[in-house]
């Protein structure tokens, strides 16, 4: 009875925990997605002037010349800082 019972409870709860995880997102290192992570930084209210805006064009100039790893990693720096800073 106490199987049956942990079971049904599993069961009930399993899709509710499922749904509560956000969807995975997949990216590939390349300009495209320097341009995705520039556009999530623009549209953050107050970035002008702020270290995130000073990271964004750094990470914006590595991804331009060439190095989209490198800049893909300060767009996403500069992300997190915006987000930190956004009330």
């Amino acid at each position: 009875m106490a199987r049956r019972l942990t079971l049904a409870l599993f069961l009930t709860f399993t899709p509710a925990l499922a749904q509560a995880e956000p969807p995975l997102r997949v990216t590939t290192v390349n300009d495209a997605y320097c341009q995705v992570l520039l556009e999530r930084i623009s549209a953050t209210p107050g970035v002008a002037g702020s270290p995130a805006a000073q990271l964004a064009q750094e990470g914006t100039a590595l991804c331009a010349s060439g190095h989209p790893r490198a800049g893909i990693a300060k767009l996403r720096r500069a992300l997190r800082v915006t987000l930190a800073e956004t009330p």
